[in-house]
């Protein structure tokens, strides 16, 4: 719904949108205030929805993979941390588009990805020809890693994995 609406501390009405819904849990409404032309409820889907999902990519940023940690007293040292966060979080973006589709982690948050996949124990068993990840099968099951493996090979050259015996 749209209408004007003027708070006793605005100098003019202004244009607002107004969602409202009652969920098992009580009511839920949305009230937002904007001069952005167009359709109320596009408005609603493609902007305010989106830039909400946008403050959770920043706030999982920061809060899994340590943005906000910037406690050092030198400005070069917390713009590296935040550097390399950034980087880490774009990794795992990239991880969870080209290896994690259509697994039960294609829409895990980033502190889920690290706890499951990346924050885990390994033995690494080199031959001269290849090495071989050895993992608990309670950490990662076998097929899923083998499936993120396949599908982020380096330059196509195949990762061979240990057959199971």
């Amino acid at each position: 719904m749209e209408q004007e609406y003027a708070a006793k501390t605005w100098e003019r009405p202004r244009r607002t949108i107004t969602k409202a819904e009652r969920l098992s849990q009580g009511p839920n409404n949305r009230f937002i205030v904007t001069n952005l032309p167009g359709d109320p409820q596009t408005l609603y889907d493609q902007v305010y929805c989106a830039r909400g999902d946008m403050a959770n990519r920043i706030k999982e940023q920061q809060l899994d993979l340590f943005a906000d940690r910037t406690s050092c007293h030198d400005f070069l040292a917390n713009q590296l941390r935040l550097l390399l966060s950034s980087a880490a979080y774009v990794l795992t973006q990239a991880l969870r588009r080209l290896g994690l589709a259509d697994t039960e982690l294609a829409n895990a948050q980033v502190g889920t990805i690290r706890l499951k996949l990346i924050k885990i124990g390994a033995k690494v068993v080199t031959h001269s020809r290849y090495a071989v990840f050895q993992l608990a099968e309670v950490a990662v099951p076998g097929e899923l890693f083998a499936r993120i493996l396949e599908r982020i090979q380096w330059l196509g050259v195949p990762l061979p994995l240990a057959q199971r015996g």
